[in-house]
């Protein structure tokens, strides 16, 4: 199981790598969680380099894509041969965008008539790209979801989560990285955002015993369309 976070040049720390934590508090055999850049070592809007930990290609066959956002977006999604590069098919991964990179999934034409998240900075440039941009942190239809504002990022970590490993897994992680003394309230609120959006079949919705036994029953990839 192989989750891949887009991370550009300029990148947001708090939307890649917060999600990075809380989807590694899963210790599952075979799940995987990699920063996905387009060049061996990135730069966060603040200065902090990383390395990527697979190539963009990787997003293609990932099981769930996190797109994240960052100062440059608008010159992502500019670069032809950048977003050509990005092969995402939400019909057997899941897709999920946070703050700016809804508009790279606006661009790539995954969200046709749904509407989505996004910060308010990137609002309008979403909206020029003919998505209607909703008033609330978290949406999701189907195998994509957006989410709206940096601390929204946790909300698309639990929704993969849940999404993959199931909601005991979802509220488990993100207890874990929830204030103390506001665990469960924190917990619940979030699980409300995103309970609205969840499949409701067994299959999806329930943990894998194992990866074997998991993708028996959902596919190599786990998802369903």
């Amino acid at each position: 199981m192989h989750i891949t976070i887009l991370t550009f040049q300029g990148f947001n720390e708090l939307d890649s790598l917060v999600a990075l934590g809380i989807l590694n508090r899963i210790k599952k055999p075979h799940w995987r969680v990699s920063l996905c850049c387009p060049e061996p070592m990135v730069t966060s809007m603040n200065g902090v380099v990383v390395h990527a930990q697979s190539r963009l290609e990787d997003a293609a066959t990932a099981d769930a894509v996190i797109v994240g956002s960052g100062i440059k977006t608008r010159e992502v999604v500019a670069d032809a041969l950048l977003m050509a590069a990005l092969r995402l098919d939400p019909s057997r991964q899941l897709v999920a965008a946070q703050c700016s990179g809804t508009l790279v999934l606006a661009k790539l034409g995954l969200l046709g008539t749904v509407p989505a998240c996004t910060d308010l900075t990137t609002k309008p440039w979403v909206q020029e790209a003919g998505v209607e941009v909703l008033n609330q942190a978290f949406f999701a239809a189907g195998n994509v979801a957006t989410a709206g504002g940096c601390m929204a990022s946790p909300y698309l970590a639990t929704w993969i989560i849940a999404r993959l490993a199931g909601e005991s897994a979802a509220r488990a992680a993100l207890h874990y990285v929830a204030p103390v003394g506001e665990k469960e309230a924190y917990v619940d609120r979030a699980m409300r955002n995103i309970a609205p959006y969840l499949p409701s079949s067994p299959e999806v919705k329930h943990a894998y015993v194992s990866d074997d036994a998991h993708d028996r029953q959902t596919g190599a990839s786990g998802v369903s369309a």
